[in-house]
């Protein structure tokens, strides 16, 4: 399947990812029928219910719709769904096109001139802070992002019709950012991770090198400084960005206003300074998201007087240094923080923030495999906490692996106040103890505690 352009029905086999879930929302949007499943009902999947989206979550043949005619309809699969999966099975024994997630983002993004954002961690802020920016011109952009947007209040941003932009996450896993032919691309770092997928760190490398070979003839690529890629293995001219590094892009006179919580910065670039720029979103680490995006922006056209405004309009992602709750004493803040990497970054983002005060993390690790390959890692990165809590792993798409649980990672530490807890465990010690700045961190479904942990908090106040 080369286009698009037959489909008239689109189904989705795991709809309520956040990457299928944007997809079935453009479809949609473009006059699509779009049913799909998934296994647990969700605030997107009911989202997606009320926008006319028809959502099952039985593994069932007989809810996939009988009348669609095999020749105008798609469907799209997530590799997370196992081999074994019922309704999968079915579509790949019909004549109908079944594609994978990744290849159907590909096919809608390649058409334009994509911006792909790539990079073991930071591509959803990145993304979505560079289609905001970008949304702030006349011909605006269109944008698939792994997070729901604060701004625009969903993780589709629908392109005008004159827009030539589509902006997109350059997801890894499984290779999927292979499937992308950017006009632009960036690249946020490149660290040892799904090792289930790769095995090890230099075919981590190998596929960023295949990735960036892919960027469009006259393209460019826009690389953090200190990531080390061979960049004979792309045509595209190449740019650097760093948060105070000597780059192309980067801070000048980086502060921290105390009395609001926001930096102010003047932006360096290829072409002089752009002054007095002013993040309203915390966390040192998003300072220098917004130098990627930025680079991204003015390497798409953007003037600087807009590149400024986007910056200071960013309001954020949904679970990405989300502040859920604030008072006078108290502060809780959700990550989606699930590498050792991202762990560091946001737990020394949350300090630079509140120097004085206690940080108590609570932390749900992301995978069995994750969990074995850095245990170590985990451990040195939670060991940067005042207090730490270790929930059990959420498992996702896995099996349990013996003799792997969250005690393999609280072992390794070397802080003395921590604690491996249940949920609910967790809810007593936060009742019963002293606490002034709470942090959730995990890719799993640790942020179904957000509200109860809220309640906590304001009983407290």
């Amino acid at each position: 399947m080369k286009n698009l352009q037959n489909i008239k029905n689109v189904y989705f086999l795991g709809i309520g990812g956040i990457g299928m879930s944007a997809l079935a929302r453009y479809f949609k949007f473009t006059g699509r029928n779009v049913a799909g499943y998934d296994r647990t009902p969700t605030a997107l999947t009911e989202a997606m219910q009320k926008e006319g989206i028809d959502v099952h979550f039985e593994d069932d043949i007989r809810n996939i719709p009988k009348n669609w005619n095999p020749a105008e309809t798609l469907a799209v699969f997530t590799p997370a769904l196992p081999d074994d999966h019922s309704e999968l099975s079915w579509f790949r024994e019909k004549p109908i096109g079944l594609l994978k997630r990744a290849k159907v983002l590909g096919l809608i993004s390649n058409e334009k001139s994509g911006i792909a954002v790539a990079g073991t961690h930071g591509k959803t802020t990145v993304s979505t802070m560079t289609a905001t920016i970008l949304n702030e011109t006349a011909v605006g952009c269109g944008a698939f992002l792994g997070g729901v947007s604060k701004n625009f209040g969903s993780n589709l941003l629908l392109p005008k019709d004159d827009s030539p932009w589509i902006v997109a996450e350059a997801d890894e896993f499984d290779r999927s950012f292979l499937h992308l032919q950017p006009q632009l691309a960036l690249i946020t770092s490149i660290d040892a991770d799904h090792l289930d997928i790769y095995g090890d760190r230099d075919k981590i490398v190998d596929a960023f090198e295949k990735f960036i070979s892919q960027i469009k003839p006259g393209g460019k690529l826009v690389i953090k400084k200190g990531v080390e890629l061979n960049k004979e293995k792309t045509k595209a001219e190449i740019f650097t960005y760093a948060l105070k590094e000597e780059a192309d892009f980067s801070t000048v006179n980086l502060q921290l206003d105390t009395s609001v919580g926001c930096y102010r910065f003047d932006l360096k670039t290829p072409d002089g300074i752009i002054a007095n720029c002013k993040m309203n979103y915390p966390g040192l680490v998003n300072v220098e998201n917004a130098v990627g995006a930025a680079a991204l922006a003015f390497l798409a056209g953007v003037s600087a007087n807009t590149i400024k405004a986007g910056i200071e309009k960013y309001a954020g992602v949904q679970r990405r240094f989300d502040v859920r709750f604030r008072s006078e004493n108290l502060i809780f803040i959700d990550d989606y923080a699930h590498h050792p990497k991202e762990l560091e970054a946001v737990i020394s983002s949350v300090q630079a923030l509140y120097p004085n005060r206690k940080v108590t993390g609570i932390f749900q690790p992301h995978l069995f495999t994750r969990t074995r390959d850095f245990a170590a890692e985990f451990a040195a990165s939670l060991d940067l906490l005042d207090e730490a809590v270790l929930l059990p792993i959420y498992p996702a798409r896995e099996e349990p692996i013996k003799g792997i649980t969250s005690e393999t990672i609280f072992e390794k530490m070397k802080l003395q106040n921590k604690h491996l807890l249940s949920g609910e465990e967790t809810l007593e010690l936060l009742k019963n103890t002293e606490t002034e700045v709470i942090l959730t961190m995990g890719a799993g479904d640790i942020d179904r505690m957000a509200e109860r942990i809220i309640e906590v908090l304001k009983s407290k106040k």
